[in-house]
């Protein structure tokens, strides 16, 4: 089977190897607490409980009445000891419920639910009170995903097994160890959608398609779905990228996935998914990788949501922390860099990647030189050159009209940058500025109208 691709892209370093023959194996928190951020994808959410509340795992902890908001559970059995700013990945202070363990097991799941009988509405409905988000890295809530507009009439749904960021491996491992539990969470999307199924494998993966493929068979599901190889490069497993690459259908600027017919999700979130309908379990744990140079035996492993990275250190991981000069929350390319372990794992999280001095290549930013090999790089066909131009030159609405918002920020321009030009750093800032400048429009709209109404009222 010849193996899909897109055009443009890299091929770091796999790394692949530091991790992917390990399990997942079962880990909990040291200190017996969580510290779980109110909201973790979509619409900001208001706290359900307060300090000295006894709570169960699995019981509903914050929520939020907007269309995209998505609601969160607690991680384990305890009480509530804090509800506080806290930081979290992206370096950012946020809401969030601290709980400590009880011993107690106390659950409170769902009710059991069988999604091949039950309405499409409760479906959705069921994926909603799960809690259930992306869990490859934007969070974007699942039952929005599965119930796009009217006007969007989606024929597949991909299941992004691409994994193409370096040192990451726990979707591999999902694959393997789970592979059951991911076919049915991939048949109970298509039974709500009504489209035809994609599980997209980089080739470096390839082993596991027959076991994919004989699991899938024996569920009945031979004519419902297919397991296709992509070829491995980055950023294969980005939304846009997939869809291009198994479908053969651009996603147009400013557009989404369903704009070309399809809905993407990962790995993790159709395993989650089955366990919603299956165990009526909110998605409170998660699996992810501890990997990179600096960390003494690399592992995946599945944590409570809410569990501080430093409270797995010993005991499930050691650092060599003379060695370690970055701290990344995610994935080398993608990733954020955290200052300290102390930031809990959320729904998010798919790893933690300790870096050392050479695998982080801590250059210094030199003249560019206009070289173009960034251009030759860009999965998305933008001009990285003239772009970081006009940023430098403070010029924001040629950065736009440059294609600042269409950027991924991948990192593809900044790992081929000779010159070591902070590319993604900059196209990150310039895009704050411009959604500074779209609130504080739409906040100048809203007092205008609000003036306009006053106006008619007093007269």
């Amino acid at each position: 089977m010849k193996a899909r691709t897109f055009k443009g892209g890299i091929h770091p370093k796999e790394m692949k190897e530091l991790s992917n023959k390990c399990p997942v194996t079962a880990a909990f928190p040291s200190s017996k607490t969580v510290t779980i951020p109110v909201t973790m994808g979509g619409a900001p959410n208001t706290p359900l409980v307060k300090v000295g509340d006894l709570v169960a795992r699995g019981q509903k902890i914050a929520d939020g009445t907007a269309f995209m908001s998505c609601p969160v559970h607690s991680s384990i059995a305890g009480k509530v000891k804090k509800i506080q700013n806290c930081l979290v990945t992206g370096s950012m202070e946020v809401p969030c419920i601290t709980i400590e363990a009880d011993d107690s097991g106390r659950e409170e799941f769902l009710e059991v639910m069988d999604p091949f009988t039950c309405e499409v509405e409760d479906a959705l409905k069921r994926i909603r009170e799960a809690g259930i988000v992306g869990m490859g890295g934007a969070s974007f809530p699942a039952h929005v995903k599965f119930n796009p507009p009217k006007d969007k009439d989606v024929e597949y749904v991909l299941v992004n097994a691409a994994e193409c960021e370096p040192y990451l491996t726990c979707d591999e491992r999902i694959l393997q160890e789970e592979t059951e539990k991911v076919v049915d969470g991939l048949a109970i999307a298509l039974r709500i959608t009504g489209a035809f199924g994609y599980i997209a494998l980089e080739d470096n993966k390839a082993y596991i398609k027959p076991q994919l493929d004989k699991k899938i068979a024996e569920l009945g599901y031979s004519d419902d779905m297919e397991v296709v190889l992509v070829k491995t490069k980055y950023p294969q497993g980005s939304e846009k990228f997939i869809v291009s690459a198994v479908l053969g259908v651009e996603i147009p600027t400013a557009s989404l996935p369903a704009d070309a017919g399809a809905i993407v999700c990962n790995v993790g979130t159709v395993a989650a998914i089955s366990d919603a309908f299956r165990k009526g379990q909110p998605l409170v744990d998660r699996a992810l990788t501890i990997s990179g140079g600096a960390v003494e035996k690399p592992c995946n492993l599945r944590v409570p949501v809410g569990t501080l990275v430093s409270d797995l250190i010993p005991e499930y991981f050691n650092v060599k922390e003379d060695e370690t000069v970055k701290i990344i929350s995610g994935g080398p390319m993608m990733g954020f860099t955290m200052p300290s372990l102390n930031f809990p794992i959320a729904k998010g999280t798919s790893g933690i990647t300790f870096l050392t001095k050479k695998e982080a290549w801590l250059a210094e930013e030199e003249q560019c030189i206009g070289c173009g090999k960034c251009m030759q790089a860009c999965a998305m066909r933008l001009n990285p050159v003239l772009l970081v131009r006009a940023l430098k030159a403070d010029d924001i609405e040629k950065a736009k009209k440059l294609g600042l918002m269409d950027c991924i920020e991948c990192g593809c321009c900044a790992f081929t940058c000779p010159a070591g030009v902070k590319i993604v750093q900059r196209v990150r800032l310039g895009k704050g500025i411009v959604r500074q400048q779209m609130a504080e429009a739409r906040a100048k709209a809203a007092m205008e109208k609000a003036k306009a109404q006053a106006a008619g009222e007093t007269k």
